[in-house]
């Protein structure tokens, strides 16, 4: 099989398109479309509504679904044309973690890591001296000779990592891997993650519902709906100013503030007569979001504003936050030329008369 030509990427999906064969409907199409280069070394994360068509994007970069329409490369071999020979190579170079993490319960944690070095013919010395290095790895040393049911579930997911990583793999793979989870093993996760693909330099493609998982691990986001990526790019780009309505509706569930109940009842579309007070939504992003620009507001051109509501955070390294603010609304335009002059930005929600 010769390799394909791509921009360097380590996953590359081309114009792919999946349909499948439903009774009664003829062809549905699950995917439509769909381009994106996921770099080496990034984390990248598929977001979308169930039904949206993550997994059966994610089942293509190691061939268990075969696209009906443009190719998907990984480090340059097309999986869709690759013979079994071939997708079994593709196979090892990728791995991947499940929602319900699949392990056998008949074999012990050891068992279920040491599973696909057994399948490959890895001598058996070199089996153990991986495994174990795995094991300690993602911490569980003393649970090494322990049985699934035996285990809680971020351990369960912890033994399924470390499987993951056995063939040593370039992609790692991860199916909705939190979402079975409690929010604070979803935490401890998704550092694990976080700490391999820093120390191991594996490029990871993730899946999952959840934006809060890609606010807290992504570097990269693409966001799917009916079967199309509508919106993508880095992570905080993407989170400080989205496009499509699908992201919007995703980030306010975690980086959405609402007004409080006594101005929201009264908030305007128009500006009525009289005096009045515009609300804005202040979103603060890029080289100004720690700067105390409200108070640069006030000082310099002698504009009051009143803060309502709002929450700040950090997306990677970067700070990230919205403010609901009201102002005079005869000086409203004045005070938002000047907030986006500083490269913050800004909406105009109502008037409150």
């Amino acid at each position: 099989m010769a390799d394909v030509q791509t921009s360097g990427a380590a996953i590359t999906f081309d114009k792919l398109g999946k349909s499948f064969d439903k009774k009664g409907s003829g062809k549905v199409m699950a995917l439509e479309d769909i381009s994106l280069d996921v770099a080496p070394g990034t984390i990248t994360g598929i977001i979308g509504r169930s039904g949206a068509g993550k997994s059966t994007l994610l089942r293509m970069v190691n061939g268990l679904e075969q696209p009906t329409a443009g190719t998907v490369t990984v480090a340059g071999h097309d999986v869709g044309r690759a013979g079994a020979a071939e997708l079994r190579r593709i196979r090892r170079d990728v791995g991947m973690i499940f929602q319900h993490f699949n392990l056998l319960s008949s074999r012990t944690v050891y068992g279920n890591v040491a599973l696909p070095l057994e399948i490959a013919g890895v001598p058996g010395a070199e089996i153990k001296r991986r495994v174990d290095d795995l094991i300690g790895r993602v911490g569980l040393e003393q649970f090494s000779n322990r049985y699934p049911a035996e285990l809680s579930g971020g351990q369960k997911q912890r033994v399924g990592i470390a499987r993951a990583l056995a063939t040593q793999p370039k992609v790692l793979l991860s199916d909705e891997a939190t979402s079975a989870l409690d929010p604070e093993t979803t935490q401890t996760v998704l550092k694990l993650l976080a700490d391999i693909n820093r120390d191991l330099g594996l490029t990871i493609l993730l899946i999952t519902h959840e934006m809060a998982v890609v606010r807290d691990i992504a570097s990269h986001v693409a966001v799917i709906d009916g079967g199309r990526i509508v919106e993508a790019g880095q992570t905080y780009d993407v989170f400080a100013a989205p496009q499509h309505p699908t992201t919007r509706s995703f980030l306010a569930g975690i980086t959405g503030i609402t007004l409080p109940s006594f101005i929201a009842g009264k908030l305007q579309a128009e500006r009525p007569q009289g005096e009045s007070q515009e609300v804005i939504r202040i979103t603060f992003a890029g080289t100004h979001a720690t700067d105390p620009m409200l108070a640069k507001l006030t000082s310099e051109l002698g504009i009051p504003v009143n803060i309502l509501a709002g929450a700040i955070e950090e997306i990677g390294p970067h700070p990230f936050g919205n403010l609901l603010v009201s102002v005079d609304a005869t000086r409203g335009a004045e005070a938002r030329a000047y907030l986006q002059r500083h490269e913050l930005l800004t909406e105009v929600l109502g008037y409150v008369g």
